[in-house]
């Protein structure tokens, strides 16, 4: 009998090693801009606070109908905070900076926003159009601590690109917003 249930036991626990875990796996998005679809993977095991916080503004349907503000061929494409009437929206409170956690501000990647503040990221994020490591933690002086990031470009860089390579133009005190205004019509979970 013991022998049976040890059995028992490995097998049941080779069947679970077998098994994808849901919960070891990180979370993806779907962007629906007005150029494409693009999808985000999150690396909620390296960025949880941030992820954590990413997916508290899709699943409040935030980030639904606001535009990429600014973007910058040859760095970086940002959005997630203002209105296409260039409004800002309310936010939640600022998160902790999680650019210690060694991901690198590499093409196509997704990092959050901040002010000079180390700790000020809320809504607004960039997804890197190269490989910019000038934005990559260095120290912990707010000129060297770096921008978070918390995610990858799985599908839609061709979306990304097309973003970047937008002609821009300087609007109510703006600069390199896209002379066409491109909005991200939702992001939900995939």
């Amino acid at each position: 009998m013991r022998s049976s249930w040890l059995a028992f036991l490995v097998i049941v626990g080779l069947l679970t090693a077998l098994l994808p875990s849901s919960a070891a796996e990180n979370p993806r998005v779907l962007m629906k801009t007005s150029k494409g679809d693009i999808v985000i993977e999150l690396f909620a095991d390296k960025a949880p606070i941030t992820v954590k916080n990413f997916l508290s503004y899709v699943d409040d349907k935030f980030y639904d109908g606001t535009i990429f503000h600014r973007v910058i061929k040859g760095f970086m494409i940002q959005g997630g905070g203002l209105t296409a009437e260039f409004a800002s929206k309310s936010t939640k409170p600022p998160i902790k900076n999680e650019a210690t956690n060694g991901l690198k501000n590499l093409r196509g990647t997704i990092a959050m926003a901040r002010t000079s503040e180390v700790d000020s990221a809320t809504c607004q994020f960039f997804i890197n159009h190269v490989d910019n490591p000038f934005l990559d933690h260095k120290d912990n002086t707010p000129e060297g601590f770096g921008y978070a990031v918390f995610g990858r470009v799985v599908t839609g860089m061709e979306v990304v690109d097309a973003i970047a390579n937008t002609p821009t133009m300087t609007y109510r005190g703006y600069r390199d917003v896209p002379r066409e205004t491109i909005t991200i019509i939702s992001i939900t979970r995939l």
